[in-house]
């Protein structure tokens, strides 16, 4: 991506399906920052990456599992994974959560 600055509504939603809907925004190789749509019940799988993630939760509440250990996280809560951890969520009220990664997700830049 070359733009220093991005339009929300010049993005489009991708639906992962189950209920959960991912929009890219800005990013270039060092970060990249994005926002992810669950409804009630919907689940974040389990999975691991390099890079290391900082989750912020604008809206819903969610139960996060990072390494073995679960929090519930409201709307204005946050986290941090770091590279390789074991992590997942649970959106327990219809919710969003802005993303970002370092260095970027070449795979999901990849998936849409």
């Amino acid at each position: 991506m070359n733009e220093i600055f991005l339009h929300d509504n010049d993005q489009q939603w991708t639906d992962l399906g189950e209920g959960v809907m991912r929009k890219i925004l800005v990013f270039n190789e060092e970060l990249m920052l994005m926002k992810v749509r669950f409804k009630k019940g919907a689940i974040g799988i389990l999975h691991q990456h390099p890079q290391t993630q900082i989750s912020y939760v604008s809206a819903g509440k969610f139960r996060y599992h990072i390494n073995g250990v679960d929090r519930i996280l409201n709307a204005g809560d946050s986290c941090i994974i770091y590279s390789q951890l074991v992590h997942g969520c649970e959106c327990l009220e219809e919710g969003e959560l802005i993303d970002s990664f370092t260095p970027y997700r070449g795979d999901l830049i990849q998936s849409t």
